[in-house]
């Protein structure tokens, strides 16, 4: 599996709302200068995260983004599919139950299953409060 540019930027500003979870509405220029993100770019990341509940917004003067529920409520995982869609690492697996024809017959089905779980269960246990709490980059988080 591999995270696009979408997916670490979407991650990258909501754990950037979550540092500023306490002071209300974030202008997106704001965000785009921390993170060095283009703003053009941001703007086509954040209809994903709405659709998705991550985020609530607020237009006019005093307007922005601000993340829809605690940083410890929103996982990296839910951050992340929203911006790609499902995290399932082979296709056949994206649909429950698995329509596959060969699905009962095929030797790398454990296989993948088993990476999939690994995956779900280590993005579902960081949250946002996770991430921005962490400090030091050096720690990092092991499987």
């Amino acid at each position: 599996m591999k995270i696009s540019t979408r997916g670490r930027y979407s991650l990258r500003m909501m754990a950037d709302l979550a540092a500023h979870y306490n002071e209300g509405y974030i202008a997106l220029k704001d965000i785009s200068e921390r993170q060095n993100i283009s703003k053009k770019y941001l703007e086509q990341i954040i209809p994903f995260l709405n659709r998705s509940g991550l985020l609530t917004t607020n237009r006019g003067h005093m307007g922005g983004y601000k993340l829809a529920k605690s940083p410890a409520e929103i996982t990296a995982k839910d951050v992340i599919e929203s911006a790609e869609g499902s995290l399932a690492p082979v296709s056949c697996m994206e649909n429950t139950p698995n329509e596959c024809p060969n699905y009962t017959s095929c030797p790398t089905i454990s296989l993948y299953q088993g990476l999939y779980k690994v995956i779900n269960d280590y993005l579902s246990g960081i949250t946002l409060q996770d991430i921005i709490s962490r400090g030091n980059p050096a720690d990092n988080y092991c499987i």
